[in-house]
């Protein structure tokens, strides 16, 4: 892929693992995880080397008892949410395909209309302001910036930016725990006239103590997504004052069983959810836009993955785009699959 950087690290390739989950009926599901090291601590290796213990384990289990199969895999190896997360959509997908139904609906959800933003990595101030002329320019209308290099010029990096695309598109910044705690508070006040719809992460998950600080000094909405792994995060965060809204994100919570407690502990405490992504490819992607229309508290869409700069696209099938809007398939399970001639030249394993 194209590189893209962040605070904590800059991607010259998508670190992602596509699996098939065969049963002795005919019927598979397939899944797929986007490593990102600087953010779970996983790679592809890792992710390669455990998904063969996982499939061992798994040998000969029913594959309709999705949670007993994912306590399996966190009892074995605790942690590992990205693997994990790859081998808990393919038995969602399996299990709708087995029901018949999109995976939407199998979770219980209907169509609703969903627009992502796409996202800008990190380069200098004109860079940045440039390629946010080029996105509006072709119909993007929600910017996601990247920023926590340094403070000061995360400010100029916004001031142009808004500069260059007027008053109209909304903007949100992600400082991926890049800021230190003053740092955090001088921009995000230095921001507040530039119309910032929230922040996400603006430190390191060690300094979550001070985001109810934080959020006493700016107006700006404070998101939490390196600190909220977990619904136990989620509830952490939320009950000490420490956001005002979560990012759930499959890599990290292990799967859409987690990811849907995660969901449904915001919603009862009345703070909205994005669901966003890493890396991953369209297959990865389709599977986010089924659970985004099953959550009706995720609200805000950061499911631009595979147009971050891939130079291939894997995917048969799979989650299509109306200008930046996304149209979900309507065929059984996630409805997206991998070419069989990608996958001849990767490396793989059967268990």
């Amino acid at each position: 892929m194209e590189p893209f950087t962040i605070a904590t690290a800059t991607m010259e390739y998508a670190q992602n693992i596509f699996i098939r989950v065969h049963t002795d009926e005919g019927i598979y599901g397939a899944g797929e995880c986007s490593a990102f090291p600087s953010i779970v601590g996983e790679t592809q290796a890792t992710c390669f080397e455990l998904a063969k213990d996982f499939a061992s384990i798994w040998k000969g289990k029913d594959p309709l008892a999705l949670e007993e199969r994912m306590i399996s895999l966190e009892q074995y190896c605790p942690g590992n949410p990205t693997i994990q997360s790859a081998f808990d959509m393919a038995l969602h997908d399996l299990a709708a395909r087995k029901a018949g139904l999109p995976l939407y609906r199998f979770l219980g959800g209907g169509k609703k209309e969903m627009e992502t933003d796409l996202t800008i990595g990190i380069g200098t101030p004109a860079d940045m302001a440039l390629a946010a002329r080029r996105y509006i320019d072709k119909g993007v209308r929600i910017l996601k910036i990247k920023l926590g290099k340094n403070g000061p010029e995360d400010v100029e990096r916004i001031r142009r930016i808004r500069e260059m695309v007027g008053p109209g598109p909304r903007i949100r910044i992600d400082a991926n725990q890049g800021w230190t705690f003053p740092e955090a508070q001088s921009a995000l006040q230095a921001m507040a006239g530039f119309d910032i719809q929230f922040c996400e992460q603006p430190m390191r998950t060690l300094q979550d103590r001070l985001l109810p600080e934080l959020r006493k000094t700016t107006s700006i909405p404070i998101m939490a997504d390196e600190s909220a792994f977990n619904q136990a995060d989620a509830v952490r965060l939320i009950e000490s004052g420490s956001c005002d809204l979560v990012n759930i994100k499959l890599a990290k919570s292990g799967g859409i069983l987690e990811a849907r407690r995660i969901h449904d502990a915001c919603r009862e405490r009345k703070v909205p959810c994005m669901l966003g992504g890493m890396l991953e490819s369209r297959i990865g992607l389709t599977a986010f836009g089924h659970l985004a229309m099953a959550c009706d508290n995720v609200v805000f869409y950061d499911l631009d993955t595979c147009l971050l700069g891939h130079r291939v696209d894997p995917a048969i099938g799979g989650i299509r785009f109306r200008g930046y809007f996304l149209e979900i398939p309507d065929e059984p399970g996630i409805g997206a699959d991998a070419q069989d001639s990608f996958l001849a030249h990767c490396e793989r394993a059967a268990i």
